[in-house]
């Protein structure tokens, strides 16, 4: 859908190898383009988007977060740069449920378990996880995949607390799940689960750090679906390791797809290869809706999804 919708309104100059491309690889493939649209691995800096001028006119990335876009350079420089909100938000709630799930009630370490003919017998007190009813879920970060991850904790009798940078306007609305707003310490000391769905900012980057692990319960489980740099994965470690915090659901990571060789070792981390909106449906949207960014930039019409 996507390509042929490109396909009708442009030339398209398509990069289908199973790998990215390099970043010079990037910058000589960018001259002479009007649009460019960006996944995740790509680093559109200030080099990508000056080599795509005078023509560059639009970046369209196929992702929510774009920190891997250097969006305050492509505004100066009148380069449009628009993102794929919304299509993504429900995949990726129900990916964060997904690690909440299987951390706390230890499925993949049994998976991994029975796989290599470790399970002898059933017994009473074997390999036991924690329940959800009545635990506190605390959210860092109340936008839109939040607010999702929030309307799900109903089903599972968990209370929701958050953590946003504007309490006021991240409020829930009508017929929203009920959240209190709390600092962020108050809210990694009370809550049973830590998710984050905040975007990477400068403020953003190694905010769970080792202060903030040790502040957590020492019963809690952190999650992280939203960017790998939004925590320090040393730290992390540290903290798994020496059970300061009962475990944690990764889907995201600092180098990826580079994973901390210590993380890899202990059972009571989760690990995932980014799959927060890999669904085909999600996938599909997100894909249509950047093309459509770029064929509205390309035709004079303001873009459906602008960042900048």
């Amino acid at each position: 859908m996507a390509m042929a919708r490109l396909d009708e309104a442009c030339d398209v100059d398509l990069n289908d190898r199973d790998t990215f491309l390099s970043h010079d690889e990037l910058i000589a493939r960018v001259r002479g383009k009007q649009g460019l649209i960006a996944m995740l691995p790509d680093t559109v800096d200030r080099a990508v988007l000056e080599a795509g001028l005078p023509d560059l006119k639009v970046v369209a990335a196929v992702a929510v977060g774009i920190n891997n876009i250097d969006a305050k350079t492509a505004a100066e420089l009148g380069i449009a740069v628009t993102n794929t909100p919304d299509v993504l938000t429900e995949s990726t709630a129900d990916l964060t449920w997904s690690l909440i799930l299987g951390i706390m009630r230890r499925v993949t370490e049994g998976d991994r378990l029975v796989r290599r003919g470790g399970w002898k017998a059933w017994a009473f007190d074997f390999m036991l996880g924690t329940e959800l009813r009545g635990k506190q879920l605390g959210i860092v970060g109340f936008g839109r995949i939040g607010r999702a991850v929030a309307a799900r904790a109903a089903a599972f009798g968990v209370r929701v607390a958050y953590f946003a940078r504007n309490p006021q306007a991240s409020k829930a609305g009508p017929g929203e799940m009920p959240a209190e707003p709390m600092p962020l310490d108050r809210l990694l000391a009370t809550s049973d689960i830590v998710s984050l769905h905040c975007p990477l900012t400068p403020e953003t980057r190694h905010l769970i750090d080792q202060t903030a692990l040790a502040r957590m319960k020492r019963s809690a489980y952190l999650i992280n679906a939203s960017r790998g740099p939004v925590v320090d994965e040393a730290a992390l470690a540290w903290a798994l390791k020496n059970r300061l915090i009962a475990g944690a659901g990764l889907d995201v990571y600092e180098n990826e797809p580079t994973v901390l060789p210590e993380l890899m070792a202990l059972e009571n981390v989760l690990l995932c290869p980014h799959l927060g909106s890999a669904t085909s449906e999600t996938r599909t949207a997100m894909a249509d809706l950047a093309a459509r960014n770029i064929v509205a930039v390309l035709t004079g019409q303001p873009p459906l999804t602008p960042v900048t």
